[in-house]
């Protein structure tokens, strides 16, 4: 894997994939402005040597170029909204669910943003072995997508994470809910490795959505 860090995001590029693994950034009030920035194409990473996915790997196969740090999320600055149309910010997606639960999760994290001051995400796809492909390139297409969300509440850090199987779905959000636990467990992933012995035996072992509003 390899860390590419952009301006205002960072990623691991799994070349095996032709995608990121995880994509992480920081989401604050500061950020959820909304300026309207034309929409430009989508375009190979430069900093990746081996190249990122080219877009044509997504032409007719019925999939979308399904961002994980959201566009609309990077709208107080031009450099960073074209930033999120590199391609290793992409993974196929279904269409009902880009525009569905993707798009409702998505709607409530810049809430929480807005009401918590800050959020740091995590986003990707769950990334194996044999998973279908799309064009030359052989993309793989992830069968679930998670986010992981940190905030810093009183000096304590509150988790809540989503895993979310790539298809349509009417589901209210907190069914998708989940601990870091197991999406560590499924990814292989630490993405607790710099967080405290202590904190981290807190926010892994239990899940509880008492810090988060679902309405």
């Amino acid at each position: 894997m390899s860390i590419i860090r952009h301006n205002h995001f960072f990623l691991s590029y799994s070349e095996e994939h032709e995608q990121a693994e995880w994509a992480a950034y920081y989401l604050s009030t500061n950020n959820l402005s909304k300026h309207d920035f034309k929409r430009p194409y989508f375009k190979q990473d430069p900093l990746i040597t081996t190249d990122s996915a080219h877009w044509n790997n997504y032409k007719d196969t019925g999939f979308d170029k399904g961002h994980l740090v959201p566009a609309a999320d990077m709208r107080f600055s031009e450099e960073a909204y074209k930033e999120t149309f590199y391609t290793s910010n992409v993974a196929p997606q279904n269409r009902e669910f880009n525009a569905g639960i993707w798009n409702r999760l998505e709607q409530k994290i810049r809430y929480w943003a807005e009401k918590h001051q800050a959020l740091f995400v995590v986003t990707g796809g769950i990334l194996h072995d044999h998973l279908k492909t799309i064009g030359e390139e052989e993309v793989a297409v992830p069968d679930y997508f998670y986010k992981i969300l940190v905030r810093v509440q009183q000096d304590t850090l509150v988790m809540i994470s989503f895993l979310v199987p790539n298809e349509k779905s009417d589901a209210a959000l907190y069914h998708f809910a989940t601990t870091i636990d197991k999406i560590e467990a499924i990814t292989g992933i630490p993405f607790n490795e710099k967080i405290t012995e202590k904190v981290e035996e807190k926010i892994q072992k239990e899940l509880t959505y008492k810090e988060w509003s679902f309405i």
